[in-house]
């Protein structure tokens, strides 16, 4: 059996876990919203037409905020279109996911499900087809209190009350060759200045997201991140990282290695803002908001029927080992909560998501699902700059892998201690010896651990509890020791309290 060890003290921090963390994503994608969140006449719709068994999934997950409406969609979105009486929406082709979008969900039917789902809304602005005067009116028309046009025009529609939606994304991957509308980044730096000069003109307290690359194997990368903030360090809060990965060949102990790639990214970005605060003399930091990750399995476009309506499209179902890597990213991003202070997972119903649901029948947990709401229940404190020693391996595409990932949030108003651990080992089990005498007195509440005979089991609708998470973890707490066995390919939350 490997072994590994962890040293932690409670004066030796990363940084304060911004709850944000642990936010989502919804677009006009798939069945995300129609037969997602969205379906009247569903024996669960509330009087509004929302799923009330897929709000009680997001609220068990403690969701804190959900970015719409995009993603690519959002950069031909017209979103005008989205309010008033609904018989009067127009019906467009969207070009990013070639369906028709019915527009029967917009802005203000949003706001209503986000506060039925108990989040808050991170709104995005359209900066590929359209610009800075469609953003700051749709500012205006959110949060203005009114006695203007776009302000008056909301509560013509039975919102007396400003939205007061706070965090805005300025577009949406515009280095993207996929992307309607694609920028270089001169062209959108300059857009993203503009646009957010005049969005904080209508209203000074949002905060504002530029978009950096796609990802970190665009060929834009870093330069993109570099420009861009050049363009717009002073008027924007936070700049955005996006990542996904799969496991396309096979190779587990590779795709479990996978989080090393999302480490580095997160490393290298905030290397760049750092380098642009120092050229720009600015006093401030910058913040970043990883505001689309998961793991996606792309579905071919011919598998649904061009210009319908929301088709089945990315409906992934994950198996254990997806689960796993899930786990490590969001230990991944708490081991970086002093400046990544957003995340959305991508995305939250049916299209690569948590939550699954059967149009007109019954919803369930995907496994992904399991280590997303451990860490959003109990990794809320202050992240622990803990010192892990673990034995490693070589996989295809990266070297010195520790066998053990982990981290450690220390919760000091509730006295409660939380190590998240997974044990990427596809054939042993590990002991993991955790020094604790700066917390002494703590003892064990549970420990909680997702694993499964079948590294490739499922949750199906026929199925929904095949892999589910147990509470008959083994650890033990002694002079001051905590000796805790980790099995194979397992997601493990060990929680203590004084």
């Amino acid at each position: 059996m490997k072994k590994a060890k962890v040293v932690i003290g409670k004066d030796f921090k990363v940084g304060e876990v911004d709850k944000r963390i642990y936010g989502s994503f919804i677009e006009q994608w798939g069945r995300a919203v129609y037969g997602g969140i969205y379906e009247p006449g569903h024996p669960n719709a509330n009087e509004k037409g929302f799923r009330q068994d897929v709000i009680n999934l997001v609220k068990e997950l403690q969701v804190p905020i959900v970015r719409y409406p995009g993603g690519n969609f959002l950069s031909g979105y017209k979103w005008e279109d989205g309010i008033g009486p609904k018989e009067s929406r127009p019906r467009r082709l969207d070009l990013a996911w070639f369906t028709t979008e019915t527009n029967q969900v917009g802005t203000n039917e949003f706001v209503d499900w986000a506060k039925y789902a108990d989040t808050e809304v991170m709104m995005a602005v359209n900066l590929g087809t359209r610009g800075a005067e469609e953003a700051r009116t749709l500012v205006e028309y959110c949060n203005h209190p009114g006695g203007t046009y776009w302000s008056d025009l909301r509560k013509s529609h039975g919102y007396k009350e400003p939205h007061k939606i706070k965090t805005w994304c300025l577009g949406n991957e515009m280095d993207g060759p996929w992307q309607i509308c694609k920028k270089t980044a001169e062209e959108y730096g300059r857009v993203a200045h503009e646009t957010a000069k005049v969005m904080k003109w209508v209203d000074p307290d949002i905060e504002l997201v530029a978009c950096g690359s796609s990802s970190s194997a665009m060929p834009t990368f870093a330069q993109w991140e570099a420009t861009v903030l050049e363009h717009t360090y002073e008027h924007v809060d936070y700049l955005s990282l996006h990542t996904y990965y799969r496991n396309d060949e096979n190779g587990t102990a590779n795709f479990l290695a996978r989080s090393m790639d999302m480490d580095n990214f997160i490393k290298s970005v905030v290397s760049i803002c750092d380098y642009i605060k120092a050229k720009t003399r600015s006093k401030k930091d910058m913040y970043l908001s990883f505001d689309e990750w998961n793991v996606w399995y792309m579905t071919p476009s011919h598998t649904y029927e061009r210009w319908s309506i929301a088709p089945s499209i990315n409906e992934n179902i994950y198996d254990l080992q997806d689960a796993l890597v899930v786990g490590c990213m969001l230990i991944t991003l708490l081991k970086h909560a002093d400046r990544v202070k957003m995340a959305c997972m991508a995305q939250l119903i049916n299209t690569i998501a948590p939550i699954m649901t059967e149009t007109g029948g019954v919803s369930w947990r995907n496994t992904i699902f399991y280590p997303y709401l451990h860490a959003s229940i109990y990794g809320r404190g202050t992240v622990l700059n803990a010192v892990i020693d673990s034995p490693k391996y070589d996989s295809k595409d990266f070297c010195d892998v520790p066998y053990l990932e982990s981290t450690v949030v220390f919760n000091e108003e509730k006295d409660e201690l939380t190590l998240f651990a997974v044990n990427r080992d596809l054939e042993d089990s590990m002991l993991m010896e955790v020094d604790l005498r700066d917390f002494q007195g703590y003892k064990l509440v549970e420990h909680i651990v997702l694993e499964h005979e079948d590294m490739k089991a499922t949750n199906t609708k026929e199925n929904p509890l095949n892999v589910v998470p147990h509470n008959k973890g083994n650890t033990s707490i002694e002079d001051g020791t905590a000796q805790i066995l980790l099995n194979k390919l397992s997601w493990n939350v060990i929680r203590l309290a004084k």
